[in-house]
């Protein structure tokens, strides 16, 4: 079985406790996605689909060694708008699957996939089997948001031998520089304890201030930052995820970035 369920303590023993920080809801704000893509550390930026700054910032992004994943917006309980590129739930399978594959395709150098919202889809085998299906096809991993705490879908994703990843910690449920803080000190304690931890952020302003701050200090904390497939490595006994030619290339659509 992929994911969480490989870790066990003595595979970090010689390593650092290392962290990676997914960044949710890329692509809407040029400003603060410019400040995240410029810090020195191997961020995971999860791009929204057919948003404003989507490509340009993921274009920009892959330039200075981050990892690009699609943000993929799904169904949840509150009836929140997706906008663009989201997942409904009286969507068939034709639609999500085809929805899906064109939102992969509108995010330039994707990795991986993990949820936008989706505490109502993410609850419900049938879509989240869908989903699967689709990425199952792609060399991509799958991290579940956990949005959540009933949540299936990272244990759909592992039914289908797909790489996959739960959120530990969100950073910045609340704005404030004291929150962040706390939730940051938390995935520092979670790393030491299991090895590795996954946050998760967004490109508020007191977040990225906080990131500019604290991460640069870490070095000297004794942790390690990873990209999310650097985490998925240091889980598996540093394998591949993939095999080469073992799965289908994603075709890039042309410039699609006007709403739908």
């Amino acid at each position: 079985m992929l994911g969480w369920c490989d870790d066990n303590v003595d595979s970090h023993q010689g390593l650092p406790p290392t962290i990676a920080i997914i960044i949710d809801d890329m692509g809407h704000n040029r400003v603060e996605g410019e400040r995240l893509i410029a810090l020195d550390q191997p961020l995971t930026l999860a791009f929204l689909p057919y948003r404003r700054f989507t490509q340009s910032l993921a274009e920009q992004a892959h330039r200075n060694n981050k990892e690009i994943i699609l943000h993929a917006p799904m169904a949840n309980t509150h009836n929140f708008g997706l906008g663009p590129g989201g997942l409904t739930s009286d969507m068939g399978r034709s639609d999500t699957i085809q929805t899906l594959r064109r939102a992969l395709q509108s995010i330039p150098h994707v990795s991986g996939v993990n949820n936008h919202m989706g505490s109502l889809l993410t609850q419900r085998m049938e879509p989240m089997e869908w989903v699967m299906s689709e990425l199952h096809q792609y060399p991509l991993y799958f991290v579940d948001s956990r949005t959540i705490a009933s949540s299936i879908a990272a244990d759909v994703a592992r039914a289908y031998q797909i790489p996959a990843l739960t959120r530990d910690v969100f950073l910045d449920h609340e704005q404030t520089e004291a929150f962040v803080d706390q939730q940051f000190q938390l995935l520092i304690r979670l790393a030491r304890e299991n090895g590795t931890a996954i946050a998760i952020g967004h490109p508020h302003t007191v977040t990225v201030d906080y990131l500019e701050k604290h991460l640069p200090q870490l070095d000297e904390q004794g942790i390690a930052v990873a990209t999310v497939s650097g985490i998925w490595a240091l889980r598996n006994n540093n394998r591949e995820m993939f095999a080469e030619g073992e799965k289908r290339a994603i075709n890039p659509m042309l410039a699609r970035t006007a709403e739908e």
